[in-house]
C-alpha cells in the first residue's frame, strides 16, 4: 500500500488498461515477498504455538515425555526450507521482477504527459514545445502562469504564448493535447525581409493579444510504448548475487585507481617539482665537483623554510609566494575533485554491498523469526488473530527500525556493509535463543495472566492495608 500511493498520481487518470494495472501490481507485489515472508513467519509460529499452549495440547505433550524442542523440529525443519527458498527467490526472481517492474514504471509516467507537468519546471516531453507552468489547482485542476515556448519550425525561440491561466486535458481519441488559454498573448518573430530600395534587413515582428485561445499539440508516440529493458539492468537492485560481486570488484578496483593516480599527482606536484625554480644555477653544485668533495666534510643540516626564504630577494621572494599560491590552488582543485569522484564512487558502491547482505539477512530472518514466534506462543499461551498479530507486528516494526538504522549508517560510510546489515540478526539471535530456554524450561516470564494474577493479588493486599488502618 505505501507503494501504491507513492506512484498513485502515475497510474490514475492515465486510460491504462487491468491488464497493465495487474502485471504492474503482480510485479510489485513479487519485490515485496522477502520482506513479508519473514514476518508471516513470525505470526504463523506465534498463532500455532499459541493455539497448541491455549488448548494445553502443548502439556499433553511434554507430560508424555516429548520436549518442547523435539515437537518444534518438523516446523524447524521447514522454516530452514522456507529460509532457503526465500534466499532463491530474492537471488532470482526478485532481480527479474525488479527489472520488469522498473522497466513499466518508466513506461506508466512517460504516458500523458499532460500530467507529469511539475509547477516551476519547464518540461520537454513534448517534442517542438518547452511548457512551464506557475501553479495547478489540484481541485479544479486550472493551471496558472502558463509559458510556452515553440520550436516546432526548428529556429529558436521565435513564437512565445504567455497566458494567465488555462487548461490542458488529451482528446477523445488520445492522440492530441487540447490546451485552453485564458488572459494572454502571442509573440511571434517573422522571417527576416529585405527593403526593395536600401537593401536593409529588417526583423517585424506579430504580437496578438486574446481572452481565449484553443491549442492543439500532435501527440503521436506518446502511448504506452515499452522501452527496452536492458536500460535498467545495472541497477542494484535488478542483479543476482555473482552480478552484484562483479559490480563490487569494479568499482573496488575504479576507487584504487583514483586513489593510485590522485597519490602520483599529488607527489608530482609536491615533491617532484624542479629545485632550481627558485635557487640559481651558479649556487647550484655541480655533479664532479660533488665527487671531488670527501664524504667526510657533507654534513647533514636541518633544513629551514623561513631561514632560506630570507636569504632570498624580494623578487625571488614574490615569484616563490606566486608559485606557492598557484600550486596551493592547483593541489586544492585536484583534491576537491578526487574527493567528488570518490564520495560518488564509495556510495554506489556502498549500494551494491548493502544488496548483498540483504539477500542474505532476509533470508536468514525467516528461521530466526519461527525460533522467536514458537518459543514466545507456547510462552504467552494466546492463539488466533488477536494477541499474536499485536505481538508480530511490534517484533518486526523493532527489527526494521534497527535495520533501517544500521543500513542509513552504512550508507553514510559510519559502518563497514557487514556490521550495518548484520546489527539487526545479531540482536535478534540472543533473544530467540533466550525465549527458547525459557519456553523449554515453562517460564512464565511472558504470560499475560501471570502479571494480571499479580497485579490482582497487589490489589488486594493493598485493600487490607487500608482496611486495618
Amino acid at each position: 500500500m505505501q507503494f501504491l500511493w507513492k506512484y498513485i498520481d502515475d497510474l490514475i487518470g492515465k486510460g491504462l488498461e487491468m491488464s497493465v494495472i495487474s502485471e504492474f501490481l503482480l510485479y510489485t507485489s513479487a519485490s515485496l515477498v522477502p520482506l513479508a515472508m519473514p514476518l508471516a513467519v513470525l505470526l504463523s509460529s506465534l498463532m500455532t504455538f499459541g493455539n497448541l499452549a491455549e488448548n494445553l495440547e502443548l502439556l499433553a505433550f511434554k507430560s508424555s515425555g516429548i520436549s518442547l524442542i523435539r515437537i518444534m523440529a518438523p516446523v524447524m525443519v521447514i522454516s530452514a526450507t522456507i529460509s532457503i527458498g526465500a534466499f532463491m527467490f530474492a537471488n532470482y526472481v526478485m532481480p527479474v521482477t525488479n527489472l520488469k517492474m522498473r522497466s513499466l514504471l518508466y513506461d506508466i509516467q512517460q504516458q500523458r504527459p499532460e500530467l507529469t507537468i511539475k509547477p516551476g519546471v519547464f518540461d520537454n516531453t513534448l517534442e517542438g514545445y518547452s511548457i512551464r507552468i506557475g501553479s495547478r489547482d489540484s481541485k479544479t485542476s486550472l493551471l496558472r502562469d502558463i509559458l510556452i515556448f515553440d520550436h516546432t519550425q526548428k529556429r529558436g525561440n521565435i513564437r512565445v504564448t504567455i497566458a494567465d491561466s488555462g487548461y490542458m486535458r488529451m482528446s477523445a481519441d488520445e492522440k492530441h493535447l487540447l490546451l485552453t488559454l485564458y488572459n494572454g498573448h502571442t509573440y511571434k518573430e517573422m522571417q527576416k525581409q529585405k527593403k526593395e530600395k536600401k537593401h536593409i534587413k529588417s526583423y517585424p515582428h506579430q504580437r496578438d493579444q486574446f481572452e481565449e485561445q484553443e491549442m492543439i499539440i500532435e501527440m503521436t508516440g506518446f502511448g504506452l510504448n515499452r522501452s527496452d529493458e536492458n536500460l535498467f539492468r545495472n541497477a542494484y537492485s535488478m542483479l543476482n548475487i555473482n552480478q552484484l560481486h562483479h559490480f563490487e570488484d569494479s568499482l573496488t578496483r575504479d576507487l584504487d585507481t583514483v586513489l593510485i593516480k590522485f597519490h602520483t599527482t599529488l607527489e608530482k606536484t609536491l615533491v617532484e617539482k624542479p629545485k632550481n625554480l627558485l635557487i640559481k644555477k651558479s649556487r647550484i653544485v655541480s655533479d664532479p665537483m660533488k665527487s671531488t668533495l670527501n664524504s667526510e666534510e657533507l654534513t647533514i643540516l636541518p633544513l629551514h623554510v623561513d631561514t632560506l626564504f630570507t636569504q632570498l630577494n624580494k623578487l625571488e621572494q614574490r615569484r616563490a609566494l606566486t608559485q606557492s599560491i598557484n600550486y596551493a590552488r592547483s593541489n586544492k582543485s585536484i583534491t576537491s575533485s578526487n574527493a567528488g569522484t570518490t564520495d560518488w564512487k564509495i556510495s554506489k558502491l556502498r549500494r551494491y554491498q548493502i544488496e548483498i547482505q540483504r539477500k542474505y539477512t532476509l533470508s536468514l530472518l525467516c528461521l530466526i523469526f519461527f525460533f522467536i514466534g514458537a518459543p514466545l506462543g507456547a510462552i504467552i499461551r494466546k492463539g488466533g488473530l488477536g494477541i499474536p498479530v499485536i505481538v508480530s507486528v511490534l517484533l518486526f516494526l523493532i527489527y526494521y527500525v534497527i535495520s533501517m538504522t544500521g543500513e542509513k549508517f552504512v550508507r553514510e560510510n559510519i559502518l563497514p556493509p557487514f556490521a550495518g546489515m548484520w546489527i539487526s540478526t545479531f540482536i535478534l539471535v540472543p533473544i530467540g535463543i533466550l525465549l527458547t530456554y525459557k519456553a523449554a524450561n515453562d517460564s512464565v516470564i511472558m504470560n499475560v495472566e501471570t502479571y494480571f494474577l499479580w497485579a490482582k493479588n497487589l490489589w488486594q493486599r493493598s485493600q487490607k492495608l487500608f482496611r486495618k488502618r
